[in-house]
């Protein structure tokens, strides 16, 4: 009697609950299935609803949409199926507020992800009702983000562990560096504050970096700086003793970071967002044909792609500014505007501007505005020429892996960082810079930054030759592929 086959390896994939880091956690967990992993996703309740309703289509098995309980979505055989747990938030609170998130997640979302992970075992019948049951999890690959609470689970329940770190080597270099930092006086051991204002570098040909610009001195106020500080300093020991930490980033993008902090794995660019009838993380939904049969219309190498990820908000002066200096160009544009992207949600837009620039339906207008967008989809299209953006990583990838040059426009946390990877190492970009007596980017400055981008051809050269790298690395036989590869042999049966 021939004895049954090995029981594949199946992952318990957690992100940090925002958008920035849900989206490329999810493309962690496609990639973790395209190799024969089951993948189980954890959101959190709120994040998870956001998401199901995101999808173009519900998942469906014999043509009926399928919805188990306990918040459980069976994807097919061979993918993931979604699971919520709360976060200990009310429905109405901010989850804007990090801080409180943060803390909050480790008193709510431990046990019941210590639960999924010791039932798991038991779990044997199949989500997709054809006998192939999900198994016992084997791995936890956890948001370096979600800090120690993930580990520890993973340790008390005997799986291995892994940490996915959806931002560039550099930011996680400088958690890694933290003690280092103290010890030169560099940060306030207490709470991580600048204690000086002179730049400095982690090692030759990495990015000079402010202190005050050091993520965790980007976020919240004074009042969470401490507790924050506290909560990563914490998450640095543990993710030491992880059996890996993932990178989205390549080798090509941070060669010295990866020589000098070599436990950091590069397996990136991940290509996000392109998973056709699957759950790809998005919080919104894409107006996909609206931003691709407008950007067909366009000549190539022409439209101007503005977009500011899912937390950047503008009050009203500064957004007026935006939409002036965008009609400034003279140039088509597609810009991102999302529902709370200002202040007091009140999309006040410059008198006229709509009726002057903005195309009504798929064309009419020289601008087109979408509440989301398919962002790989759109900056691989011929007609983008430049992507101003926030500088969030994954946009950062997103535009190297395409070829499209920036304005780099940083709103908080590991922003700044990436900006100085952009215009400063890379060159492929050029800062947008506020007004000192104003205390706004200008039109007239914004205008002009977006000539700059668009009529540098030595710019244009760098970001294809980044490009071509970035390509390479993901290509079989590539680092980053290679990468995965051993990851993923390491958690096999």
């Amino acid at each position: 009697m021939a004895s049954p086959p090995p029981a594949r390896p199946h992952a318990l994939v957690i992100p940090f609950p925002a958008q920035g880091h849900v989206i490329p956690l999810m493309e962690v967990a496609h990639a973790l299935a395209d190799r024969g992993v089951a993948v189980t996703f954890v959101n959190t309740e709120f994040n998870h609803g956001r998401v199901v309703a995101a999808m173009p289509s519900p998942p469906r098995r014999n043509g009926v949409t399928e919805n188990g309980g306990s918040g459980k979505l069976g994807m097919g055989r061979n993918r993931i199926r979604l699971v919520a747990v709360p976060d200990g938030m009310e429905p109405d609170e901010d989850r804007n507020n990090l801080v409180r998130l943060t803390v909050l997640m480790q008193e709510h979302m431990a046990p019941p992800v210590e639960e999924l992970i010791r039932r798991s075992g038991e779990e044997e019948a199949a989500v997709d009702g054809d006998g192939d049951g999900w198994g016992r999890i084997t791995c936890v690959v956890a948001d370096y983000n979600v800090g120690t609470w993930a580990l520890d689970v993973a340790r008390r329940t005997g799986v291995m562990s892994a940490a996915v770190w959806p931002a560039s080597a550099a930011v996680v270099a400088s958690l890694l560096s933290i003690p280092k930092l103290v010890r030169d006086k560099v940060i306030d051991a207490q709470d991580g504050s600048a204690l000086t204002q002179e730049a400095f570098q982690l090692s030759p040909d990495m990015p000079m970096m402010q202190p005050a610009h050091l993520a965790w001195n980007c976020i919240g106020n004074d009042e969470g700086q401490e507790l924050l500080f506290r909560y990563l300093l914490a998450g640095v020991r543990a993710v030491d003793e992880c059996d890996y930490i993932l990178c989205n980033s390549f080798r090509g993008a941070e060669a010295a970071t990866f020589a000098r902090f070599p436990k950091i794995l590069p397996v990136g660019p991940l290509l996000t967002g392109e998973r056709p009838g699957m759950p790809v993380g998005n919080f919104w939904r894409p107006e996909d044909g609206a931003c691709m049969s407008w950007l067909d219309a366009q000549p190539a190498r022409s439209v101007v792609y503005v977009a500011f990820g899912s937390f950047t908000m503008f009050d009203r002066r500064q957004f007026q500014e935006l939409a002036l200096g965008l009609e400034l160009t003279g140039r088509p544009f597609l810009w991102v505007v999302r529902p709370d992207i200002v202040r007091g949600d009140v999309h006040e837009y410059p008198d006229g501007f709509l009726d002057r620039v903005v195309a009504s339906g798929n064309g009419g207008g020289r601008g087109k505005l979408v509440a989301w967008a398919p962002q790989q989809r759109v900056l691989a299209h011929p007609a983008v020429a430049c992507f101003v953006s926030h500088c969030g990583w994954n946009s950062i990838m997103e535009g190297v892996r395409n070829g499209v040059p920036f304005v780099a426009w940083p709103y908080f946390a590991d922003q700044f960082v990436n900006r100085a990877y952009i215009c400063d190492i890379w060159r492929v970009g050029l800062p947008a810079v506020a007004d000192e007596k104003l205390g706004v980017v200008t039109k007239k400055h914004i205008a002009g930054r977006v000539e700059e981008v668009m009529g540098d051809s030595g710019m244009r050269k760098r970001i294809e030759a980044m490009m071509a790298v970035a390509h390479e690395s993901v290509q079989e036989g590539g680092c980053s592929h290679g990468n995965f590869d051993m990851f993923v042999e390491s958690i096999m049966p």
